[in-house]
């Protein structure tokens, strides 16, 4: 049977087969009767016949029944039909309505892609187009009729997921989506998205002019004012900021008028608005300082941005005051200071410099070392240039000609200047003329070997008369007291010049003080970026030279045998703990550990000069430690203690031991960048230790590390001991509005102090004399909360004298502060008994804003 051939048309097929079995059955049975009934006795066998029928009477029977089987199932088989038929017909049914129902337009397709079923949507959509779509129709023919009958207006952008989405005549939006069926056909289905794209399109514009609100805040916020002209020079754009800093009216710029119509003529506006991509103009307008910059737009149109640089401006103006202040303080700097750069090109001169070479001011700026000095003596200077350039600190001497064509001897210093990676970018050079030390040095040679040569010959002579020593022992005599007696000149000059030295220590360190004191003052001030490292450079040098200086100083005045222990009782632990706090901070910067153990014990020495013994120690152990730890520590013994430094740097060799006490004696340390003493350190203590006939001692062993000590006394605290130091704690109120005086025979120091105590908020009057301040204030009426005066001041006075002087005129005490650079013990005892406060020279700014504040300290309690 074919897959055509229905349940009820195969059981008919069987009725019908069956029944024509029946038929034939029954002929057989009816012939085979008449022939047993016909037949005689004789020719066949009853019993036989008789069987045969009863044989087929049973397959009848059976055909029969099956018959009657077969009818019955055929009636069942019509039934069911009858029922599949109505069902069919009602899910036909049910599936015309779904289809109705579905708010989409429906078409289906079949395998050959014609149309076997749609719903009423379709048809709707192809209304007014007057194309009548049948079941039938090919999909290429719909598509045909849509073109040519207009019904699709637009096609928008495939969704990604297959589907297309039209603009039909009608305005409609609709989303064609299409599926495959199992059997190869097809079913379509058109979505009305019009609500959805109104929507969508309602939400773009929402977020249209919400990027728009959030321009114009973005540019009415901005500090720049901004200003966009179109093509046709009308002001199309523009912000609060624009408005105010041009003075334009809201109702003026609302009005989009053309921008030349505008009237800013207090403005210059720049010339080429429209050839570049952008120009700017600087212009002045209500006080304040503004720039114009012009943007040019690819349509022809620009934009303008008007930029407030009032401050910009000011803080150039602040940049030319504080190199201003710079070239003040390095002029006035006894020492020939210049910069260059890693191009060996000067970048910067002091006058002192220039004048030396008896160059013009600024001539040299630009230049390289080659051409200043020629090709000759550039290449003296190229391997000490080459160190400095590889981050080494150099110095050395040389003999140069002066701008009077006079030889000269000059020491100089190359101090490589780094940039945060640790490059060299540029040298700074420090020369001091040297001449009198080398002539002087000179001198002391010649000296030397003349006294050599007078002990050889007078030894000659007594050499010569040595077999009538008897007969001439009053002659021998005599040479020698004449050798004892240039022995005697040669360390009288010796003394004489030590003394000398001594002495004018004060007008040694009266413009170091001057220049400390201004680069203390600039530093108080903002200072820009590329200024900051040269002023911090300067303090530096200074530092360097107020150090070798004052060391010295140190060690002349030992000779001279002017300095003297002033001895104390006090609580070595104070000593102890305030040593080891100032060092730890050095100590860390250089990767190494400082730690210390103090003594309650209780001492009677010099607390200064013992304090100055410890701090060349501890220099001396971080300067040649390139790794480890530091100890500070104490020993008691029976009636002293002893005061010991410990490190773990390269060690001394036993041979040296004693040769590091001797002065220019030192050895060189591991890392050479931080070899910049003089070997006078150990001098000074040898020297300090004698003045206080304190023992000093010192053990080492090779690549281990050494330990230094000094054996101090024992005391016994007073009842009421005294105070070694105030404790200085800045008030809340600080130096502000406090009324100070100033006495020094140095206008630089006067400037200076002026400077430096004004930018601490301080009302200053500044005198050179007694009678000059006299003439600038009334004591008793006009305020005063300290005088600071200068000890040495001209004409035999001195301080204390101008400080009784004012005291006098007035009704209240007078708070002193003098300064001197004479470290006497006897000058130290009598400004004392005065009640006055002493600061020894050079003053470093932040220990005279601490003594201030400590001194003052009743004032700001007010």
């Amino acid at each position: 049977m074919t897959d055509n051939v229905t349940p009820e048309m195969d059981l008919r097929l069987q009725i019908a087969v069956l029944e024509k079995e029946n038929a034939k059955l029954r002929k057989i049975n009816g012939a085979l009767i008449e022939r047993v009934e016909s037949s005689n006795a004789q020719g066949a066998n009853p019993y036989a016949a008789f069987e045969h029928s009863v044989v087929l009477a049973e397959q009848v029977r059976e055909r029969t029944e099956a018959l009657n089987e077969a009818l019955f199932e055929l009636k069942t088989s019509h039934r069911a039909l009858t029922r599949a038929n109505r069902e069919a017909d009602l899910a036909n049914q049910h599936l015309i309505d779904a289809i109705e129902s579905i708010s989409d337009a429906f078409v289906l397709f079949d395998s050959e892609r014609r149309i076997v079923l749609f719903n009423s949507k379709f048809q709707t959509v192809w209304e007014g187009t007057g194309v009548s779509i049948t079941t039938g129709t090919s999909i290429q023919d719909i598509r045909r009729l849509a073109n040519e009958s207009g019904l699709i207006v637009e096609v928008d952008a495939d969704t990604g997921s297959g589907s297309k989405v039209f603009r039909l005549m009608s305005g409609q939006w609709v989303q064609m989506s299409e599926r495959e069926t199992s059997d190869g056909g097809l079913v379509i289905l058109y979505t009305d998205i019009s609500n959805l794209k109104a929507a969508e399109t309602e939400r773009r514009e929402e977020a249209l002019a919400e990027k728009t609100r959030l321009l114009q805040n973005t540019v009415d916020n901005l500090s720049q004012g901004i200003a966009l002209i179109n093509t046709s020079d009308q002001l199309e754009i523009w912000n609060d900021r624009f408005l105010t800093l041009t003075g334009i009216s809201r109702s003026v710029a609302a009005s989009l008028p053309p921008f030349r119509a505008l009237n800013l003529k207090h403005f210059h506006m720049p010339k080429d608005r429209n050839g570049g991509s952008s120009s700017a103009g600087v212009m002045e307008y209500g006080g304040r300082i503004i720039e114009v910059k012009t943007h040019a737009l690819p349509d022809g149109g620009y934009v303008n941005t008007y930029t407030d640089i009032t401050e910009r401006h000011q803080y150039a103006e602040t940049l030319k005051e504080s190199e201003r202040w710079i070239r003040l303080i390095t002029d006035h700097v006894p020492a020939l200071i210049a910069y260059v750069g890693d191009d060996l090109q000067y970048r910067f001169t002091n006058k002192v410099y220039e004048d030396w070479y008896g160059w013009e001011q600024g001539s040299l700026l630009g230049m390289t070392i080659a051409d200043v000095h020629g090709q000759a003596h550039f290449n003296e200077l190229v391997p000490y240039l080459q160190r400095a350039l590889s981050g080494e600190n150099v110095t050395f001497d040389i003999a140069e000609k002066n701008g009077a064509g006079d030889l000269r001897f000059l020491l100089k210093s190359y101090v490589p200047n780094m940039d945060a990676n640790g490059k060299p970018i540029g040298i700074f050079v420090m020369i001091r003329d040297i001449t009198e030390r080398r002539k002087v040095a000179m001198e002391l040679e010649s000296a030397y070997q003349n006294l050599e040569l007078r002990v050889r010959e007078r030894t000659s002579e007594l050499t010569e008369v040595n077999e009538q020593l008897r007969s001439e022992i009053e002659e021998r005599s005599q040479v020698e007291a004449r050798l004892r007696e240039a022995k005697k000149d040669a360390e009288q000059a010796n003394l004489s010049k030590t003394k000398f030295l001594a002495a004018v220590s004060h007008d040694l360190l009266q413009p170091l003080n001057a220049a400390r004191l201004f680069t203390g003052a600039l530093f108080d001030k903002p200072l820009p970026d590329e200024t900051e490292p040269l002023v911090s450079a300067v303090s530096n040098a200074l530092s360097d030279v107020e150090s070798l200086l004052g060391t010295l100083v140190d060690i002349s005045k030992l000779d001279a045998g002017v300095v003297k222990s002033d001895p104390t009782t006090f609580r070595i632990s104070d000593l102890i703990e305030n040593i080891a706090n100032e060092y730890q901070q050095f100590a860390q910067k250089e990767g190494l550990r400082l730690s210390y153990v103090s003594s309650s014990a209780v001492v009677r020495t010099d607390s200064q000069l013992l304090a100055r013994i410890l701090r060349n120690f501890l220099s001396n152990a971080i300067r040649y430690t390139e790794t480890g730890r530091i100890i500070l520590g104490c020993r008691r013994r029976a009636s002293s203690i002893v005061i010991e430094v410990w490190d773990t740097g390269l060690g001394i060799p036993e041979e040296k031991l004693q040769e590091i006490f001797q002065e220019f004696r030192r050895l060189r340390p591991q890392d050479p960048s931080r070899d910049k003493g003089l070997g006078l350190g150990l001098a000074i203590v040898d020297k300090i230790s004698r003045v206080l006939e304190h023992p000093i001692r010192v053990r080492s062993t090779e690549g281990k590390g050494s330990v230094f000590s000094v054996e101090v006394p024992l005391g016994e605290l007073a009842l009421f001991s005294e105070i070694q130091g105030p404790r200085m704690q800045e008030a809340p109120n600080g130096l502000n509005g406090a009324d100070i005086w100033v006495i020094d025979n140095e206008r630089a120091i006067c400037q200076g102090m002026h400077t430096l105590l004004s930018g601490w908020g301080c009302n200053v009057v500044t005198a050179l004399s007694l009678e000059d301040l006299l003439s600038k204030v009334d004591p008793r009426h006009d305020p005063v909360d300290m005088l600071i005066a200068d000890y040495h001041l001209d004409d035999d006075q001195n301080g204390v004298d101008a400080a009784r002087g004012v005291a006098k005129l007035m009704d209240t005490p007078l708070n002193v502060l003098m300064i001197t650079a004479n470290y006497s013990k006897e000058l130290k005892q009598d400004i004392r008994e005065l009640g006055y406060f002493l600061m020894n020279k050079p003053v470093k700014p932040l220990k005279l804003k601490t003594t201030l504040l400590h001194l003052l300290k009743d004032r700001n309690a007010q």
